[in-house]
């Protein structure tokens, strides 16, 4: 691995300087889904609008971190969290349900305890890694992430698996935790079974524990490999990054040059 490479802490996990260093699985899945947008945030020429559902998971991610980064998240974001005359925003209270749903399920919360927010680099199909794991548990040798989400049981169509999926497929959550079993045992050598601990947004919330069959992460070893290739080329400059016309980004730069026949729209 390259010598100069920045170390890695909390204050700077989440620097375009870690960014442009390391590749991520989120930056992984945002050249998937669009090269021109990526390479944008890599220069600090577009910065993406944070959404309120990636608010409120961050909110409910922050909970079972520990009381002190909480409070600070709830310091800094107290303005999208409470309304003018007192009282949270709704999406909140959801938030809040859910974080009470879990806090109060011991097996669930057997599955986070351990050490939280651990960084680890690591180097795989041509660059380096970083990974920020919410919980590992050394003595169990186990890892686990906490997941919000709609409903346990909605089905999404995925054009990756070709198929009918559920959420975890759906959001990439199999190549996640793939990505960080491997990058876990080049810093221990030791193969860690990972776990997700999901919790909807119902209401009240519903919750399990997910496991997931070894079987499940040779498609996305063989998926990392094939798509990494063309990722660095584009990252490193020696490839042109290509729009993907539909995400924030292109609407933004978009320039009208030609027309659409209507059944090119559900092709796109």
């Amino acid at each position: 691995m390259t010598k100069n490479l920045l170390q890695l802490n909390r204050e700077n996990y989440h620097s375009i300087e870690a960014d442009n260093d390391y590749m991520s699985v989120s930056q992984f899945k945002s050249f998937v889904e669009c090269e021109a947008k990526t390479l944008a945030k890599l220069k600090g020429e577009y910065k993406q609008a944070s959404s309120n559902a990636l608010l409120v998971g961050s909110y409910v991610h922050a909970a079972f971190e520990n009381e002190i980064a909480f409070d600070e998240f709830i310091e800094q974001n107290n303005n999208a969290i409470f309304k003018p005359r007192g009282g949270k925003y709704s999406d909140f209270e959801t938030a809040d349900q859910m974080i009470k749903a879990v806090s109060e399920d011991s097996f669930a919360m057997f599955a986070l305890d351990g050490e939280k927010e651990v960084i680890y680099t690591g180097e795989l199909y041509g660059s380096p890694w970083k990974i920020k794991v919410d919980s590992i548990n050394h003595g169990r040798q186990t890892f686990s992430d906490l997941k919000t989400t709609q409903d346990l049981y909605k089905r999404y169509w995925s054009v990756k698996y070709e198929s009918w999926v559920s959420f975890v497929e759906a959001w990439d959550y199999v190549l996640q935790m793939a990505l960080y079993r491997k990058i876990i045992e080049q810093n221990t050598g030791i193969p860690y079974n990972p776990y997700i601990v999901a919790v909807t947004k119902e209401n009240p919330p519903n919750k399990a524990v997910l496991h997931f069959d070894d079987s499940r992460f040779s498609f996305e070893y063989e998926y990392l490999e094939m798509k990494m290739e063309r990722v660095l080329q584009v990252k490193q400059g020696h490839l042109q990054a290509d729009y993907c016309g539909k995400c924030d980004y292109c609407r933004t730069v978009r320039k009208l040059t030609d027309t659409v026949e209507i059944g090119e729209l559900i092709y796109a």
